[in-house]
């Protein structure tokens, strides 16, 4: 029988903007596996989903933190990537590498930061743009892949949380975070640590599944037509662990709070999932129109120099 991995920390206020969770919205419940379209023929143990009614902010309520931040991250990179994906595409990053080149008037040699680092590819693909690339990596058996089968040196890439990490104040041109911000318990509070090491020209690039998806909306109103409370939204007990999904409205709030300007933002349609083949031509066209993809990048540049 397999036993709990998690205690459960109630969230008191919204992480971007402060507006109590009293106040927000409560989305549904989601259980802690893959619902398919049947999630009440399925035991398990569920949190709240919330959505902050000021800033757009998804979020679980409560959310479950594990015993072992390892027993979350800390699985063979096989069982999680096809063996195609530890190939390195020349093409790999480069779109968001081109977008920072122009954000911050790039020159060889600049330092870049590569915020969960997974098997390395993203810091192969910014070495060969000329960046001196450093990275940082929570999961011990995706470091040691990325040392053993990429190349890369121990002494660029750390193991480490972001939260317990530090690196010189103002030391990065480029730090990225891709696919990483909605798997940290206080995603507010590690921008501003990474607005520290940026430097005062520099630019943070942040990938994050946007709570604005269309999909999400489609299957969750599928669920209530079904008269049931779940929704789709997050999957914080099981991979890939998302706690939160944000809105570009998220991030203007935060800037109220933090020392930061939205230099650029974009949004990307990427998979269609679970809805009928037939219509993903279409689902793609609409929410390509509408700004209703899956994922949101935003860049962000510093406001208060010294």
């Amino acid at each position: 029988m397999e036993r709990l991995k998690y205690f459960f920390d109630e969230i008191e206020n919204c992480n971007f903007c402060g507006r109590p969770t009293s106040e927000n919205k409560i989305l549904g419940q989601r259980l802690n596996k893959s619902q398919g379209f049947a999630p009440k023929s399925k035991w398990g143990i569920t949190t709240t989903v919330v959505r902050c009614t000021n800033c757009s902010l998804i979020y679980s309520n409560p959310q479950p933190v594990p015993f072992d931040i390892q027993s979350h991250y800390g699985i063979p990179p096989e069982s999680y990537w096809r063996e195609a994906y530890f190939k390195v595409n020349p093409n790999y990053f480069s779109r968001q590498i081109e977008t920072a080149k122009k954000l911050i008037a790039f020159q060889k040699g600049m330092k870049a930061l590569d915020i969960g680092a997974g098997i390395g590819k993203c810091m192969i693909s910014l070495e060969r743009a000329g960046f001196d690339t450093y990275g940082l990596e929570p999961s011990v058996s995706f470091r040691n892949k990325a040392l053993d089968v990429m190349g890369i040196s121990p002494d660029r890439l750390k193991t480490g949380m972001i939260e317990d990490s530090d690196y010189p104040e103002g030391a990065f041109h480029f730090i990225t975070f891709g696919a990483v911000l909605e798997h940290l318990y206080n995603p507010a509070q590690c921008i501003e640590k990474a607005l520290r090491w940026l430097s005062p020209d520099g630019i943070i690039q942040i990938e994050v599944p946007s709570s604005d998806w269309l999909v999400s909306k489609i299957l969750n109103l599928y669920y209530r037509l079904k008269g049931t409370t779940y929704v789709t939204n997050l999957s914080p007990m099981h991979e890939p662990f998302h706690l939160y999904e944000f809105g570009l409205i998220s991030f203007k709030e935060l800037s109220r709070k933090l020392d930061f300007q939205i230099a650029h933002h974009e949004y990307d349609v990427s998979i269609v999932y679970h809805l009928p083949k037939p219509l993903h031509p279409l689902l793609k066209w609409y929410m390509g129109k509408t700004n209703q993809g899956m994922q949101l990048t935003v860049w962000l540049k510093k406001t208060k120099l010294p």
